[in-house]
């Protein structure tokens, strides 16, 4: 018999795809869903429970009775530090203590955190390993860490996992959707060096099954996992598997200096504070866009795990253009 699966973020990316994914078959799943979050896109078996994070009786009939929580709600913009705790380390201080109140036995508490707690490597391969000591360039970074030393803090009485992912792309992605569009369009503007930039990236399905690859696992607990490709990608490589998927015999390309990048996310960032909305466009961010390396070594959870990325860049970026055409993005 299946085991429950209570799931957080069911409503974005990563969340949908999770659901609908094979690996799932015979779990009995539960989501939490934020007041208003919608759910029209969720299979008739999945059982909703709603509710903020900052209330105690909601989190409570989300935890009771479950096998195993991945979380993967979380904010990437917020106006400010104490926005993105509220999105990122407030939700997983809530959640992990309704479980030892309510829930003592639980199987496993997956976060699912980002390459950006951990920061950028110093060079290309292997990249950044888990046992390095964070260096995170970004508020959002420096909250998804925080969210991370939250679940750790709890990690003696609940089986805790983190996990770190690169950039995340796939069917039903819209932030690394925007450079497909721009290819298909014959141009491709990137920030900073981008003849030396490498970076990781990783299919949401290979994600998805590393994910539940460390939910299952006897040995993950208080254990903290880059799931990432097996070797970083360079803009080159981008541009070669889109190319041919779209149609496209050219690309221009504009690599955009520091002192531009900056400039922009600084007046992007002060237009969006001024106006009191976050933007996904500021200094912090052009920080990160500026960085040479946000390479993740794939060796720990290869070894411990048995993980390794499976969807070649060539076949998961044609797959996703293919979804994008589709949809009408494209």
């Amino acid at each position: 018999m299946g085991e429950t699966i209570l799931v957080t973020g069911s409503t974005g990316f990563i969340g949908r795809r999770l659901l609908r994914h094979s690996s799932l078959a015979g779990e009995t799943l539960r989501v939490f869903l934020r007041p208003g979050s919608p759910r029209r896109e969720m299979d008739a078996g999945v059982e909703a429970v709603s509710g903020g994070f900052d209330d105690p009786l909601a989190l409570k009939r989300a935890v009771r009775g479950v096998d195993r929580i991945i979380h993967l709600a979380g904010v990437t913009k917020a106006v400010d530090d104490a926005a993105f705790d509220g999105g990122n380390v407030l939700p997983v201080e809530n959640l992990l203590a309704a479980v030892r109140e309510h829930n003592p036995g639980l199987k496993r508490f997956v976060l699912v955190s980002s390459l950006a707690a951990a920061g950028p490597a110093s060079a290309g391969y292997p990249g950044v390993v888990e046992s390095e000591v964070p260096h995170p360039v970004s508020a959002y970074g420096r909250s998804k860490l925080r969210g991370e030393e939250a679940a750790l803090r709890f990690a003696g009485d609940i089986p805790v996992t983190i996990l770190r992912p690169p950039a995340v792309y796939g069917p039903g992605d819209r932030d690394v959707l925007q450079v497909f569009q721009m290819l298909s369009k014959g141009f491709l503007i990137s920030a900073g060096n981008a003849r030396c930039q490498r970076f990781s990236m990783i299919h949401v399905d290979d994600l998805i099954r590393g994910i539940m690859m460390a939910a299952r696992s006897d040995i993950a607990a208080g254990r903290i996992y880059n799931i990432t490709s097996s070797g970083p990608w360079s803009w080159d490589d981008v541009v070669a598997a889109a190319r041919i998927a779209l149609g496209v015999q050219r690309v221009f390309r504009v690599s955009l200096p520091a002192p531009a990048v900056m400039l922009l996310g600084t007046l992007a960032g002060a237009a969006a504070s001024l106006a009191g909305k976050a933007s996904i466009l500021n200094r912090d961010k052009a920080l990160e866009l500026l960085q040479d390396y946000w390479v993740s070594s794939p060796r720990r959870a290869a070894e411990e795990l048995g993980f390794t990325a499976g969807i070649s860049p060539e076949v998961g970026v044609t797959g996703t253009i293919a979804w994008a055409r589709e949809q009408g993005f494209l």
